[in-house]
């Protein structure tokens, strides 16, 4: 899979089949519109092209809003869609300038001139252009005119698409891992840096990777204890993760991401590391004093256990 940062670098690509929006998540909806893109180039030749945007338009358009949180960072869509087989990705820097063009110049000069499109397929609700004033009308109507094909997603589809977006956002806020996972086909999992904590845990048998997450817009799970599977350098292992203040130790009131590798015992300060986040196993505590602390992370340790021999590592 070929992916471009830069719209003039795409070129050369063989009737591009493109579909166009923010996938955040690339969830079990989202993989119908995929899969028909995968079908029409079965059918006809050409090659898939996903178009999409960092950062968000919602945080370009509605910057007083504060609460957007994403499912995936870039570059984890990017490798959720390359799992699927896309051909091309372009992520496109959406800013206010590129909002306000006409809905003529965003055919013509975006879809047909840069990206030589064949096959455009859209949802019902697809908008675009200098306030919102495209829709799938307008670009039928350029089809004809500019020689290139447009398929419409059914609106169910659609609606579903925005509604398992809704879902699985508000599971994770929640705690609701089971259910984040169903409407996402596949683990929730993030992806960050080892970092030096307070190196407490030594102290009590049970040593935690920190983790530090570069994407501030990536949406973390509710406060609370997990069990989780850790993919370190492509080997997996099992552990169990918290997220929170530590309010047994702590005092800053930060929340932190510590994940206790099970059946591990490296230096991997620094390292990239992956973490698939299974199921919740119970809220923050505050103990009395470190020997309740050990007894009860000994409990979760066999918790985690339970859970992770019976789970299955889904990914994308």
């Amino acid at each position: 899979m070929k992916v471009y940062y830069d719209i003039q670098a795409f070129e050369g690509v063989e009737k591009p089949i493109a579909t166009i929006g923010t996938f955040d998540g690339v969830h079990l909806g989202h993989k119908k519109i995929i899969s028909r893109l995968l079908e029409i180039k079965r059918q006809q030749g050409g090659e898939t092209l996903i178009f999409t945007f960092d950062p968000h338009p919602r945080s370009i358009l509605f910057p007083e809003q504060k609460d957007l949180k994403l499912i995936t960072s870039t570059d984890e869509k990017i490798g959720l869609l390359e799992k699927m087989g896309i051909d091309h990705v372009l992520v496109f820097p959406f800013t206010a300038e590129f909002s306000g063009i006409s809905a003529d110049s965003y055919v013509r000069d975006f879809l047909v001139k840069q990206l030589n499109i064949k096959t455009l397929v859209i949802g019902y609700d697809h908008r675009f252009g200098n306030n919102r004033e495209g829709n799938i009308e307008t670009l039928i109507k350029y089809s004809k005119e500019l020689n290139f094909g447009v398929e419409e997603i059914p609106a169910q589809d659609i609606d579903n698409i925005n509604i398992s977006s809704t879902r699985i956002r508000k599971a994770l806020e929640e705690g609701d891992i089971k259910t984040a996972n169903t409407y996402l086909g596949y683990t929730y999992f993030f992806e960050g840096i080892v970092v030096k904590g307070k190196q407490l845990g030594r102290t009590i048998a049970c040593p935690t990777a920190n983790i530090e997450i570069k994407e501030t817009l990536k949406l973390i799970p509710q406060i609370g204890v997990y069990a989780v599977f850790v993919t370190i350098e492509g080997v997996v292992y099992k552990g169990m993760m918290s997220i929170g203040m530590n309010p047994t130790t702590d005092t800053d009131g930060l929340i932190k991401l510590e994940v206790n590798i099970f059946d591990f015992d490296r230096d991997i300060y620094g390292s990239r590391i992956k973490v698939q986040v299974v199921e919740r196993l119970r809220n923050e505590e505050k103990f009395s004093n470190l020997e309740e602390l050990k007894a009860r992370l000994a409990l979760d340790k066999e918790n985690s256990l339970k859970v992770l021999s019976t789970s299955q590592q889904l990914s994308a």
